[in-house]
């Protein structure tokens, strides 16, 4: 795999100014697998003007024409899906079935939903006697992370391109040959220069220019909550507009009349998908306690089937961190029904999948975000206690709701501190909002809420 060794500025490839390059890790061999420039404060400065320097033209441009690029770049990106997945396999070590299956196939249904919404939606609107016109917000920052890393970017620069807004990309440092990849692709999809640039660099060094850049007016952030806080606080500093998709703990209630079996199977899955690393996964599992010990040997069945089938976590310190949590889970009582801590295997960042049962609300691992294959489950004692639980934490990204009514299940659901809720195993849908309550976030990415977020209003009365 030979990946770019240059920034994607102003419509063209170059070289960083430092030299200094990032080695990309397959987290399943522990290979080198490729290298990009390791960008600075310089080269963010020089895609920010590029992009500043672009703007007005592009924000000009009529809605049909912008969605003729969006849907050009769904072209270019369709034919480099098996790339793609390749890829993200490579990078992030996701078993290229999912690879294929999600990693290169919903960000196609996401660019694809924008190129549709940027052509029909409404940039202006009649209010009383006034006109109210939403313009694009201007140049954005966007910081994407490495769990799903195709994905992360076009949730930001789809709506931001929609918009009308010119794009400065950092990408996570663990994952970016696929968004070297994304600007081939952009290129080809003939978006003018210097709307859209990619900066890849160490997010202490590029990130932070990034989010100080006084050029940039509105910094989209994905990633930890404690990173998240930084990011805000910069911005804030420069009273610019950020948007954050932060952590989550999310809930799966399962209530005394679901289907016990396949609430239970569906949520291992949900938990084990991606390594665990997914942001919304539903790592806390809430069974009834009559229902509570055949939910627990229901779960550890459904997490041993697991153990070939899913892949590494993205790198040696995440694999710590995962490990780390595990051995805090036994320490504080918790009872190990599957996996443990212990390396599955010799090499690769690999984590068993692993159950905890009889974990208590305020226990670490009930509490804090693992981001790897780890379910805890927790016993409730009726649906009051149940909504406490869920309720319980900081964070609101997620969750799920199973019941033997659908009506039961909403009834739940409209109670639950939290942004996104799928009902009896609801499927994804991208155009409805993601985003979440509490310290999950500010704004929401997806569909109209999403395009929102790179807008500004303006009124004129008449």
């Amino acid at each position: 795999m030979k990946a770019h060794d240059a920034l994607y500025i102003d419509g063209a490839w170059r070289p960083a100014e430092s030299g200094d390059v990032i080695e990309v890790v397959n987290p399943a061999d522990e290979q080198v697998i490729g290298k990009v420039p390791a960008g600075g404060a310089w080269d963010v400065d020089t895609a920010v003007r590029a992009a500043r320097a672009a703007l007005p033209a592009w924000a000009a441009t009529p809605p049909a024409e912008r969605a003729a690029r969006l849907a050009a770049l769904h072209q270019a990106l369709a034919a480099r899906k098996d790339e793609i997945a390749g890829t993200v396999t490579a990078e992030l070590g996701s078993p290229p079935k999912f690879s294929e299956a999600v990693h290169a196939s919903v960000p196609l249904a996401v660019v694809a939903s924008f190129a549709e919404l940027a052509a029909r939606h409404s940039f202006e609107e009649k209010v009383g006697n006034s006109t109210v016109l939403h313009e694009p917000i201007g140049v954005v920052g966007a910081i994407t992370p490495w769990n799903y890393p195709l994905h992360q970017i076009v949730a930001k620069v789809a709506p931001a391109l929609a918009a009308g807004c010119a794009i400065v990309l950092k990408p996570a440092e663990d994952t970016p040959l696929v968004a070297q990849l994304f600007a081939e692709a952009v290129h080809e999809a003939g978006v003018p220069a210097g709307v859209f640039n990619l900066v890849t660099g160490l997010g202490p060094v590029a990130g932070q220019a990034l989010a100080e850049h006084p050029g940039v007016d509105l910094v989209s952030f994905t990633g930890s909550t404690a990173i998240g806080r930084q990011v805000a606080a910069v911005a804030g500093a420069a009273v610019k507009k950020v948007a954050l998709e932060l952590g989550g703990k999310s809930a799966n209630v399962i209530l005394p009349s679901a289907d016990l079996a396949r609430a239970v199977n569906v949520g291992v899955a949900n938990v084990m998908s991606n390594s665990g690393q997914t942001c919304s996964a539903w790592t806390r599992m809430l069974v009834h306690r009559d229902q509570y010990a055949e939910a627990v040997e229901l779960a550890a069945t459904a997490a041993a089937k697991y153990g070939d089938r899913i892949g590494p976590v993205v790198s040696a310190r995440q694999q710590a961190r995962v490990r780390g949590y595990i051995e805090k889970g036994i320490a504080e009582g918790a009872r190990l029904v599957a996996g443990g801590p212990e390396a599955p295997r010799e090499r690769g960042y690999f984590v068993s999948p692993t159950v905890f049962a009889d974990v208590t609300p305020e226990m670490t691992i009930a509490q804090e975000e693992i981001f790897g294959p780890v379910l805890t489950i927790l016993r409730y004692e009726d649906e009051e206690d149940a909504l406490r639980i869920a309720n319980g934490t900081v964070y609101g990204l997620a969750g799920a709701v199973w019941a033997a009514e659908e009506a039961e299940a909403v009834a739940f659901a409209r109670r639950m501190d939290t942004g996104q809720v799928d009902i009896n195993g609801g499927r994804f849908n991208p155009l409805a909002p993601f985003g979440g309550y509490k310290q999950s976030g500010i704004g929401r990415e997806l569909g109209s809420h999403g395009l929102a977020e790179y807008l500004q209003t303006k009124s004129l009365q008449f």
